[in-house]
C-alpha cells in the first residue's frame, strides 16, 4: 500500500476542447465551461492541489492550440499541472513538459504501446508518468476502455493497473465510467481494493457531487488525491469550503 500518510490532493479537470473547458456525462453530452488558462488559474488561487488539463480532441490541430494553452497556464498559475491527450511517443511528454507541464498522463498509447511507460519513467522519473485507467463495471468486472471511454478492451483494471505500477508509472488515475459525471459518489470498492493492491497513489475520479463524496473516497476508498470537473466548473463545490469541511471530517488537506 502507497503512503497514506501524506496529505490528500484536490484536482479539478479541465477537459479541453477547440481551446475551451467542455464536460460531459458517462463521457458525452458535452457543455462548455469557460477558458482553460483562466479557470486554471482561479482554481489555483482557490487551493486548488494540482490542476489536470487533458486533450479530448488531440488532433494535429488540437494539439498545437493544446500546446500554447499548455504554455500559457505554466506562466500563469503555482501549483503543479499534468496534461494528458494526444500522447503516442516519448517527443509528444518532451512537448509538452517543454512547454511546461509538470507531469504527463497516458492512458489508450499505455494500452497499445505498454513499454512507453517504462521508456517516460526511464528519461524523466516515475513522478512524471500518472496512468490514466478509464474502467467500467459489467457482468465481467472491470474492464479498461481506450479512445476517451469509446472503445472496450479485454483489459482487467486490477490487472491493468498492476502492470502499470510495475512498468515505473508514478500514480494511476483511475476514472469509473459508470459514475462519471453523475454526481452519486466515488466508485469506493473499486478505489479501496486500487489502493490496497496497487503500491502507487491511486487518484479517484467519476462521481464526485457533494462534499461528503470527497471524504468517502479518502476514508473508504483510501484514495490518495480526488479529482471532479463540473461541481468545481460550475460552483456547486467551493475548494475552500470542501477543504474546510474534510479536516472537520479528519482527512488530513492543505488549507
Amino acid at each position: 500500500m502507497a503512503n497514506r500518510g501524506l496529505a490528500k490532493r484536490i484536482v479539478p479537470c479541465l477537459d479541453v476542447k477547440d481551446g475551451q473547458t467542455v464536460k460531459g456525462t458517462n463521457f458525452v453530452n458535452l457543455r462548455q465551461a469557460g477558458d482553460p488558462v483562466e479557470l486554471g488559474k482561479a482554481y489555483s488561487e482557490a487551493g486548488a492541489d494540482e490542476l489536470v488539463f487533458l486533450d479530448i480532441t488531440a488532433s494535429l490541430e488540437g494539439r498545437r492550440t493544446f500546446t500554447d494553452m499548455v504554455t500559457k497556464v505554466a506562466s500563469e498559475i503555482n501549483i503543479p499541472f499534468t496534461v494528458g491527450g494526444g500522447i503516442h511517443e516519448l517527443s509528444d511528454v518532451d512537448r509538452l513538459l517543454y512547454a511546461g507541464a509538470d507531469k504527463i498522463s497516458l492512458n489508450s498509447a499505455a494500452i497499445k504501446t505498454p513499454s512507453l511507460i517504462d521508456e517516460i519513467a526511464a528519461k524523466y522519473g516515475s513522478q512524471v508518468c500518472v496512468c490514466a485507467i478509464d474502467a467500467r463495471l459489467d457482468d465481467r468486472g472491470w474492464y479498461c476502455y481506450m479512445n476517451g471511454g469509446h472503445t472496450p478492451t479485454d483489459l482487467p483494471l486490477f490487472e491493468w493497473a498492476h502492470e502499470v505500477a510495475d512498468r515505473g508509472a508514478g500514480e494511476i488515475l483511475f476514472t469509473s465510467m459508470n459514475h462519471d459525471g453523475v454526481k452519486q459518489g466515488f466508485a469506493l470498492e473499486a478505489l479501496a481494493r486500487l489502493a490496497e493492491d496497487v503500491p502507487v497513489p491511486i487518484i479517484a475520479s467519476g462521481g464526485a457531487g457533494k462534499k461528503e463524496h470527497f471524504r468517502d473516497a479518502f476514508t473508504i476508498g483510501h484514495a490518495d488525491a480526488a479529482l471532479a470537473a463540473s461541481v468545481f466548473h460550475f460552483g456547486e463545490i467551493d475548494i475552500r469550503e470542501l477543504k474546510k469541511y474534510l479536516r472537520n471530517e479528519g482527512v488530513n488537506v492543505r488549507l
